[in-house]
């Protein structure tokens, strides 16, 4: 085992993870960070450093929560692949069928399996923007997804529910067992595997949060220029842009995150030794708990969407739920050719790869360093990790 500075260790062969890892930290790019990577079903790299605070007094822990941004998405995702598993969800039945309202304006068609390709057209929110109080109390969210007009034909072709993701597949969690996919998640997911990760955090003042530093990510939110480097930038800076409503338009956030409020497609909390180890039970058994079966995986992995997005402008590739290899925030070209995962636009990263039984998680609280591509250390730490196999 190598010892780590900052907190941790890995084993010998992923030597080369701890070393990126210090890298990050010694050309400034860090506030505070943690990466786990299990192989074979099992932690062989567990990293943290730096502090959760932007005043750089609090040290980071190994059950440090940092803010997910997209890759809240994964709990969701888990969530309506077990049901779909325990039955209680359809990937190809209507989604109107559980939920009746939602078969307004045209979305009488729309599957759970257009949900989680990304090819609903169910995208924006800008009618009806979320605000806190409709987070706590979930049924505007849910009144207005139905009163919502697809973007374009649905299943023609695909772009990023960036914001609509979780709550649309919250409403049908919540219509299938009465518990938000927050709630479902933590007793049906969670609790099995003994993870921190948590939609809505029941108990904020017994956790370790991280404080997010403001990113270009988080700027943009806030109505900073987007500058002209990118197509999606561009559309960022636009309100007609369906960029524009389906990100910054949809969302109408009146007060300070409170990480009670459960934000199914954007604030889920995690550390990352949690995160990882959900990606682990996707791949197979974790202290004798399986997600989902191989057969649901492979579905999973199938491409489902591939091309230009018409929501980030960029080349992407999707699953049932996750990016494939296909576009620069999730490059084949960082060794991600037979992974799934999710990048946040906060520069944190997550993916497993079957062909590879790798699970790996990066959560931090720097911000992102990089827009429309993938983080460049998040790439640092999978290009190590992916080096590190070669050395078993």
């Amino acid at each position: 085992m190598i010892e780590f500075p900052h907190g941790g260790w890995t084993e010998d062969a992923f030597a080369g993870v701890a070393r990126a890892f210090r890298e990050n930290f010694a050309i400034g790019a860090e506030v505070g960070a943690g990466v786990c990577v299990y192989h074979r079903g099992r932690p062989v790299v567990d990293l943290w450093g730096g502090y959760a605070d932007a005043e750089r007094t609090d040290p980071w822990r190994p059950d440090t929560l940092g803010v997910l941004a997209s890759p809240t998405k994964a709990m969701v995702a888990a969530a309506a692949l077990v049901l779909v598993e325990r039955g209680l969800l359809e990937l190809d039945a209507p989604i109107a069928e559980h939920w009746p309202e939602f078969a307004a304006e045209g979305k009488g068609g729309i599957t759970l399996r257009m949900v989680l390709a990304q090819r609903s057209g169910v995208v924006c929110l800008d009618h009806d923007p979320i605000t806190a109080d409709h987070l706590r109390a979930h049924s505007p969210i849910a009144d207005a997804l139905a009163a919502a007009r697809p973007e374009w034909e649905p299943d023609t072709a695909h772009g990023y529910h960036a914001t609509t993701f979780g709550h649309l597949i919250s409403e049908l969690v919540r219509r299938r067992t009465g518990r938000t996919v927050g709630r479902f998640f933590a007793e049906e997911i969670a609790a099995r595997l003994g993870l921190d990760c948590y939609i809505g955090l029941p108990d904020p003042d017994s956790a370790h949060l991280a404080t997010m530093v403001e990113s270009k990510a988080e700027e943009l939110m806030a109505g900073a220029d987007p500058g002209d480097e990118l197509a999606m930038l561009v559309a960022l800076g636009d309100p007609g842009s369906l960029t524009f409503r389906a990100v910054i338009g949809s969302m109408s956030l009146d007060t300070a995150p409170d990480p009670v409020l459960e934000n199914p497609s954007y604030d889920g909390l995690a550390s990352a030794q949690s995160l990882a180890r959900l990606y682990a039970a996707f791949l197979g058994e974790v202290d004798g708990y399986r997600l989902i079966r191989p057969e649901t995986l492979a579905e999973t992995r199938r491409v489902h969407s591939t091309g230009t997005c018409l929501v980030t402008l960029l080349p992407s590739a999707w699953g049932l739920g996750f990016q494939l290899a296909g576009g620069p925030i999730f490059p084949a070209s960082a060794g991600l050719g037979t992974a799934f995962g999710l990048a946040g636009a906060n520069g944190n990263f997550t993916f497993a790869d079957p062909e590879h039984d790798l699970a790996f998680a990066y959560v931090q609280n720097g911000g992102a360093r990089e827009i429309g591509d993938m983080d460049d250390r998040a790439r640092r730490l999978t290009e190590a990790t992916y080096r590190s196999l070669g050395s078993r």
